[in-house]
């Protein structure tokens, strides 16, 4: 049975880079060895057959961009969602619940919109000149926020933050490298912290209106309620003392 069973079993083909390690070939090599209708395993490989030709990578990068963008918007919104509403938020379950997921829904979509206009306007100014150039990413990004990003909401803020602060480091850094900005003889770090936490402290103690919302909740529940106490309740168990029945 073992020996004859093995030269009577009918050879699977294998990836040219091993099983399992070549992208395009991937998925037949795991849907041929079940039983599987031959309509669907033709589909399979003209499907990757379709993926593998390289007329089509623009516009397939552009479609694989969407997807990420969409599952990465998930991955970080959800669970920051998930900790900010139930922490903050006040409200019953059903409208808890509901706020995450329109966070989330919303994050997703601008993210996958927003990595599709990009690949897509880059590929553009790159069939339109015949090169690729730097400031195609600019002006596709430039465009593409446009398109996307521009409603003064509260997850685009957040985005826009998010982001601004990484750009204003990594331009600090480039102009080091770039001999425009002289590399320190001391780490800036400390003083750059010091300047940070002075001036957002300064701004919610005095210019608070200025902060954006969740800072500004973030920081009331750090440095104000911590001015406010009854009695143990609220000064160790509780940040609030609970409401009398």
């Amino acid at each position: 049975m073992g020996a004859k069973a093995r030269l009577l079993r009918p050879a699977l083909p294998r990836c040219a880079d091993g099983p399992f390690q070549c992208w395009s070939c991937c998925l037949p090599c795991l849907v041929v060895p079940m039983a599987v209708p031959p309509q669907l395993r033709a589909l399979l490989l003209a499907v990757n057959a379709l993926l593998r030709k390289r007329r089509y990578h623009a516009a397939l990068a552009m479609v694989k961009g969407f997807r990420n963008g969409a599952v990465y918007g998930v991955k970080i919104r959800a669970p920051h969602a998930l900790v900010m509403t139930f922490l903050f938020r006040s409200g019953s379950l059903q409208e808890k619940l509901r706020a995450i997921l329109q966070a989330t829904y919303t994050h997703s979509r601008n993210l996958a919109c927003f990595v599709f206009a990009y690949k897509g306007l880059c590929a553009l100014q790159s069939h339109v000149q015949g090169e690729t150039y730097q400031v195609h990413s600019f002006l596709a990004a430039f465009i593409g926020a446009l398109l996307v990003f521009r409603d003064n909401s509260n997850i685009n803020s957040q985005i826009n933050m998010y982001l601004l602060s990484r750009l204003l480091f990594a331009l600090c850094r480039l102009g080091v490298e770039k001999g425009y900005i002289p590399e320190p003889r001391w780490d800036p770090f400390p003083l750059l912290t010091g300047i940070v936490w002075g001036l957002v402290l300064w701004l919610f103690e005095y210019h608070q209106r200025t902060l954006q919302p969740s800072l500004q909740s973030s920081m009331t529940y750090l440095y104000q309620d911590s001015d406010v106490w009854h009695d143990i309740s609220d000064f160790l168990l509780y940040n609030k003392s609970l409401p009398s029945k």
